[in-house]
C-alpha cells in the first residue's frame, strides 16, 4: 500500500491533546461508540456537520434520517470530495469505511440499504461530527 498524504497530518501526542479522549478513540483509532448513545441521534435542526478533527464540513443536515440503527445516518456526504472510503474487513466482516479527506479521520460506515434516491447509509459516530447553525 503506498503512502497517503492529506492537507492536515499531526502527530499522535498533538491529535490526543486537541481530541476529547472518546473523539481520538473513534477518529484516530478506528473505534465506534455505543449504539443509541449518540445526542445527535434526535438532532433536528438545520445545519451543516463538520469533521471534529479538522473542521471539513462532510454532512448536512438535510440529508440526515431516522435509521433505527442508533447512530446519525445520513443519505449522502455534504460534496463527494469531502469523503473518502476504503474497505474495512475488520471484525471478521467486509464494510466500507468513511474517512474524512483532509484529515483521514475514521467517520463511520456506508452500507447499501439506505432510503432513495442515493440508497445509501452513511452511518456516522457522533463523536466524530461538531454541528454548525446555517
Amino acid at each position: 500500500m503506498q503512502d497517503r498524504h492529506f492537507p492536515i497530518e499531526k502527530p499522535e501526542e498533538e491529535w490526543k491533546r486537541e481530541l476529547s479522549p472518546d473523539a481520538f478513540r473513534v477518529l484516530r483509532k478506528h473505534g465506534t461508540e455505543r449504539a443509541g448513545t449518540s445526542p445527535l441521534n434526535t438532532e433536528k435542526r438545520e445545519g451543516t456537520f463538520l469533521c471534529a478533527g479538522c473542521g471539513q464540513p462532510v454532512f448536512d443536515s438535510k440529508a440526515k434520517y431516522e435509521s433505527g440503527t442508533g447512530w446519525p445516518s445520513f443519505t449522502a456526504p455534504i460534496a463527494d470530495d469531502n469523503v473518502r472510503t476504503e474497505t474495512d474487513s475488520s471484525l471478521f466482516m467486509r464494510r466500507t469505511e468513511v474517512l474524512c479527506a483532509k484529515c483521514d479521520a475514521h467517520l463511520g460506515h456506508v452500507f447499501d440499504d439506505g432510503p432513495g434516491p442515493t440508497h445509501q447509509r452513511y452511518c456516522i459516530n457522533s463523536a466524530v461530527l461538531k454541528r454548525e447553525d446555517k
